[in-house]
């Protein structure tokens, strides 16, 4: 059975955060148990499982127990689906961020029009 699509505000909302951007970086290599998830972060291993239930809910990794100790692992198919979602505004021209500034700089250092 498939599973539905996440729900991007969920997602989006998830991603905001950067210590839970770092942990998905962090399982983009491995697996990793909640602990070794929490260990390079200054906060309580309660702050840690709320970021982790954050991420579960919006699709974004899955946990299971193996034994006593529970593991995450980065689950794409929310990343995927956001990223698809974005994807749909590559039609539009992306803007010579240098070229604007030139442009802005040259507006500020002309005099203005007299009328």
């Amino acid at each position: 059975m498939p599973r539905p699509a996440p729900d991007l505000d969920a997602v989006f909302a998830a991603l905001a955060d950067p210590t839970r951007r770092r942990i998905l970086e962090m399982l983009l290599e491995d697996d990793m148990a909640v602990t070794d998830v929490a260990e390079p972060f200054e906060m309580s291993l309660a702050a840690i499982s709320k970021h982790l239930a954050i991420l579960a809910a919006a699709g974004l990794i899955s946990q299971d127990k193996r034994g006593r100790v529970k593991w995450c692992q980065l689950d794409p198919d929310a990343m995927r689906h956001a990223s698809v979602w974005m994807q749909s505004f590559g039609q539009f021209e992306a803007i010579n961020l240098d070229a604007f500034e030139r442009f802005l700089t040259q507006e500020r250092l002309q005099p203005p029009e007299e009328t």
